[in-house]
């Protein structure tokens, strides 16, 4: 479903500024948030200011210049005007800066939706919801609700009335992950607290068990090390394509040990890819090319190997469990995409394969290989069916 965005920056701090002109890293939180927004595809991004001064301007011009078109309004109706009907649209609080990841997390959700947090001394700054929970300043409502909040808002708020709107019409309440709670500007004085959060919320969700156990120290110190490079998150995924395809061709040849080491090393990229661009503060566009070319990629290494396999003594088992392995895995993909699993964290991915594939490869077991990671594939499938299609869930 079509995507837009709706961010409201008519907030002032104490000294009168606008919390839309919070300088963060170098750039403003009204950039940031309208590049969030951009990144998971939102559009038209509505942002809803009562005045637009000099340094506003600026900010959003600077975006038009990167091709983010956003569009200023000054009251609830006329960006309510601004989305087509049946849209769905990213509610953004004011001051509030997201972890493009959390935010991608939400775009993708197909009903309405709405992130909190718990309401304890942490979390005070968030607006309340109820005696337990306050809102994390996201939320995904539609673009009828929003009309319709806006017929009947009189002098009210629109982000707190559409936010009680949203609540009394049944919204599913989705708790923000730890670690990945949005930054409110306005609530700390100090650029390093927001830097710090950045560090942080670029770990974003670690949904498979080598980035949760085996590669965060390493993505935290390429990180830190790259953040002042001038190497573009882009170049990394490419570069990542690239290492995998070397090893497919090179699986084909036999150079097992070869192939192996690009494969391993490759398994960082993407994530790292990622963190670089919300440190940057410039998130990656969900579903990029190179992206999405990753996982063919892997399913071209892995019926390399099984070619070679074939050839060489195997028969024809390690092409078929090859191929079934790909197939598996990429119905799995299907299933489980735009949807939050939950205990998916043992599930079969490529980064799980590549670290699967070690301890065979270190006894040379590679026809055995095919076969374990198609069981892998198979029965991850089945578990992802079980998840999605369970009659109790949501």
């Amino acid at each position: 479903m079509a995507l837009g965005a709706l961010i409201a920056a008519n907030g002032e701090d104490d000294g009168g500024g606008l919390h839309a002109l919070a300088p963060l890293a170098g750039r403003t939180l009204v950039e940031y948030q309208a590049r969030c927004a951009a990144a998971v595809g939102a559009a038209p991004i509505v942002i809803l200011v009562e005045r637009v001064p000099p340094a506003l301007q600026a900010a959003f011009e600077r975006l038009r210049g990167e091709g983010i078109g956003v569009v200023p309004v000054s009251d609830a109706a006329e960006a309510s005007a601004r989305f087509d009907p049946d849209l769905q649209v990213l509610q953004m609080a004011d001051g509030v800066a997201p972890s493009p990841a959390l935010l991608a997390d939400l775009a993708a959700e197909d009903s309405r939706t709405i992130l909190t947090v718990p309401d304890d001394e942490r979390h005070e700054a968030f607006e309340r919801i109820d005696d337990s929970r306050r809102w994390a300043g996201l939320a995904l409502v539609d673009s009828a609700l929003l009309a319709d909040t806006v017929r009947m808002l009189g002098d009210w708020d629109l982000q707190s009335t559409l936010l009680r709107r949203t609540v009394q019409a049944g919204a599913r309440l989705v708790a923000a992950p730890e670690g990945m709670t949005p930054f409110v500007a306005g609530s700390v004085d100090s650029g390093e607290a927001f830097d710090r959060h950045l560090l942080q919320s670029s770990r974003s969700r670690r949904r498979d068990w080598p980035s949760r156990f085996v590669l965060p120290p390493l993505e935290d110190f390429l990180t830190r090390q790259l953040m002042g490079a001038p190497i573009q998150p882009a170049w990394l995924l490419w570069l990542a394509v690239a290492m995998v395809l070397v090893a497919a061709l090179l699986l084909t040849r036999g150079l097992n040990w070869w192939a192996m080491g690009l494969l391993v090393a490759a398994t960082p990229l993407d994530r790292l890819a990622e963190r670089l661009g919300t440190v940057r503060l410039r998130p990656l566009a969900r579903g990029n090319l190179p992206a999405r070319l990753l996982p063919p990629a892997h399913g071209l290494a892995l019926l390399g190997l099984a070619w070679f396999e074939t050839r060489h003594g195997a028969g024809w088992g390690a092409l078929v469990a090859a191929a079934a392995t790909v197939a598996f895995a990429e119905a799995a993909r299907i299933e489980r995409a735009g949807r939050e699993l939950g205990p998916d964290l043992w599930l079969f991915g490529s980064r799980a394969a590549v670290f699967t594939a070690i301890p065979f490869a270190i006894f040379g077991a590679w026809s055995l290989l095919t076969v374990v990671l198609a069981v892998y594939a198979t029965v991850s499938f089945f578990v992802v069916q079980n998840l999605v299609h369970a009659p109790n869930r949501d």
